[in-house]
């Protein structure tokens, strides 16, 4: 409890205005030379299918996981990487939460795991977790560097790392969530050629995250959670040798 209360209590002043004056509001959304400057970004390339899936959320988080990651099939060719801000302890009993119920296989990162597909990892609590490649692997890397919008793990921590890792290859989701934490991640990813999808406001318990980069004109869609399995599936299909994959009880062909 005493560790809820530190991740907490400076967070709640924060966006209610306690600290530094002018609350974050999530829906103070970027200004228009914001929205400008996402349209100068780099396009998703033609041709250059998605390799990984880079997952932030916050807010609502655990019960929008539970219903996307089960989803996912077994054999989805892609490894799968997501931020969800918790404190320690949490992150251990929401990977293995997720993993009870879904066809990937699901646990906290750790460092030097080389990524794979069909896998997915959870950041680890009080720890920033990103991504580095050597040669044709890439590596899991965590530290305990400074928190990025009040946050460890952060999403823009990691998604800059994919997209470093992954250029155009890469594919961020931004889920429920309050504050901005991803828009910055989600600029590193469009300007490497990735792809963005968010989580819709009337499914989102809090339109913070997703919000901002929408509003930023980062975002290829706008998706309700329920359909969001799907499109991740769809954009992971592209480009790929035919081969069957079930989500929902909805059959697709990955390609």
């Amino acid at each position: 409890m005493a560790r809820i209360r530190e991740e907490l209590i400076p967070k709640i002043k924060i966006h209610c205005g306690a600290v530094g004056g002018a609350a974050q509001v999530p829906n103070a959304f970027p200004a228009p030379a914001s929205v400008a400057r996402a349209f100068a970004l780099a396009s998703p390339r033609r041709g250059c299918r998605v390799e990984i899936v880079a997952i932030g959320v916050s807010t609502g988080g655990p019960n929008a996981l539970a219903e996307l990651i089960p989803q996912l099939p077994a054999h989805l060719p892609v490894p799968v990487v997501i931020v969800q801000h918790m404190p320690p302890i949490f992150t251990k009993f929401l990977a293995e939460r997720l993993a009870s119920k879904s066809q990937i296989s699901v646990e906290e990162g750790s460092p030097n795991q080389a990524v794979e597909p069909g896998r997915a990892w959870l950041a680890p609590g009080n720890f920033h977790m990103t991504l580095k490649r050597e040669g044709t692997v890439v590596r899991i890397e965590t530290h305990q560097g400074q928190p990025e919008n009040s946050c460890r793990p952060a999403v823009d921590v990691l998604f800059r790392s994919v997209a470093a890792a992954y250029g155009a290859g890469a594919l961020g989701v931004v889920m429920t969530g309050m504050g901005q934490d991803g828009l910055r991640g989600c600029e590193c990813i469009r300007e490497q050629g990735g792809r963005v999808i968010v989580q819709d406001e009337a499914t989102s318990v809090v339109w913070g995250m997703p919000g901002f980069v929408a509003h930023a004109g980062l975002a290829d869609k706008v998706l309700p959670l329920g359909q969001m399995a799907e499109e991740i599936v769809r954009r992971v299909r592209e480009f790929r040798a035919a081969a069957p994959v079930r989500v929902a009880e909805r059959q697709f062909v990955l390609r």
